[in-house]
């Protein structure tokens, strides 16, 4: 689980019941910044890690894929 997430809804909620401060609004935005940077890095390892095989057996993962694998 992502450590932030907590937090964040914690401010969804408060949002949702009473106003943010200004602090707490620039909070927000950093935290579902950082949020969605981590989302993104699991896709991409999800993606980067994956291997494509046709029917007929043959390895067809797709050349983006094969330079990101190369590139780690």
């Amino acid at each position: 689980m992502i450590d932030i997430l907590p937090r964040i809804n914690e401010l969804a909620q408060k949002a949702r019941q009473e106003r943010l401060t200004d602090a707490e609004k620039v909070e927000r935005q950093v935290l579902r910044e950082d949020y969605l940077r981590e989302i993104r890095g699991q896709v991409e390892s999800t993606v980067t890690s994956m291997k494509v095989i046709d029917p007929l057996g043959d390895d067809v993962t797709p050349d983006k894929v094969r330079m990101k694998k190369q590139a780690i």
